[in-house]
């Protein structure tokens, strides 16, 4: 075919991204559209598997959450606990220990905190300390009275897919149409949160990731990305770092940056309206030239 007699039309490369208004605690609202926004990881454990140790020091911790900040992130995810594959549980009165002086000296930088945990008790602690988000791996299988905490602080809610637990998760997973499945299993976790009073307007789901998935799972669902984002929901996507990237590249843990960008890129173009990063720097100026592609010019 000659260069001049390419035929238009065909399926769009962008496909589209509902605009939303994410409510979260204390009256704040995230506006989810044009922009995509960054969640900065801040892991304060000594296990995580990309970043354990690093941050056990509050000091430490804070020196990163201001450098996340001065670097373009929308919001920190702040946790006390490591959910990587095989990882054993933390009790909620460690995490409340790892977390709390993190949490309180990056309330004072005007950035959104969320509180990476499956418990009711770290939730409220983070809560009280200034946190106004829930980011709960679960989709509130392990205590669904944890959306009561939300509910009462008005806090936003994040619902991931998951299955078993981190210690189990990667024990030979199944799926019969592992898409089709995480929006059920997704849509399941958002009637848990309605049923206890959250508001559709504080919630946003994440498809997980490595979480309970294979390889080829976790690839079907980032190629399908746009269904998910279809189903109503805005959508967060954590790529950062994952396992299947090495996987891919045959690279170790410390050089997967190339990839852990170019899938938050392929999601941004599916229309998810949040990535979970560690490279924050990376990954903002990637979006902000991925968000120029979909809306025709930069976007501030």
């Amino acid at each position: 075919m000659a260069c001049g007699s390419v035929p238009l039309g065909g399926t769009p490369l962008i496909a589209p991204r509902p605009a939303y208004d994410w409510h979260l605690g204390g009256g704040q609202v995230m506006t989810l559209g044009a922009a995509t926004r960054v969640m900065g990881i801040l892991n304060v454990t000594p296990d995580s598997f990309s970043d354990g140790g690093r941050h056990l020091d509050p000091e430490k911790a804070l020196e990163a959450a201001r450098a996340m900040v001065a670097a373009g992130a929308d919001i920190l995810d702040i946790g006390g606990e490591s959910t990587r594959p095989g990882s054993e549980s933390v009790p909620p009165a460690e995490q409340i220990r790892r977390i709390l002086p993190v949490i309180r000296g990056a309330a004072g930088l005007g950035t959104p905190i969320s509180v990476d945990t499956t418990s009711a008790l770290v939730a409220r602690a983070a809560i009280d300390a200034g946190a106004c988000v829930v980011n709960d791996i679960s989709g509130l299988r392990f205590e669904p009275a944890l959306a009561d905490i939300v509910r009462e602080a008005g806090a936003g809610l994040i619902l991931m897919h998951s299955r078993g637990t981190p210690r189990d998760m990667q024990h030979d997973p199944s799926y019969h149409d592992v898409m089709m499945e995480v929006v059920a299993g997704l849509g399941e976790a958002c009637r848990r949160a309605e049923e206890r009073g959250v508001g559709r307007n504080r919630t946003v789901v994440d498809p997980g990731i490595g979480f309970g998935k294979t390889i080829g799972h976790n690839l079907e669902l980032l190629r399908h990305l746009d269904r998910l984002v279809a189903a109503g929901r805005p959508v967060l996507i954590g790529v950062s770092r994952k396992s299947f990237i090495s996987r891919i590249l045959d690279v170790g843990i410390e050089d997967r940056l190339e990839g852990s960008l170019a899938a938050a890129v392929s999601a941004v173009l599916s229309g998810v309206h949040l990535v979970r990063v560690h490279d924050v720097v990376a990954t903002v100026r990637a979006v902000r030239v991925a968000d120029a592609i979909r809306n025709g010019s930069p976007t501030t």
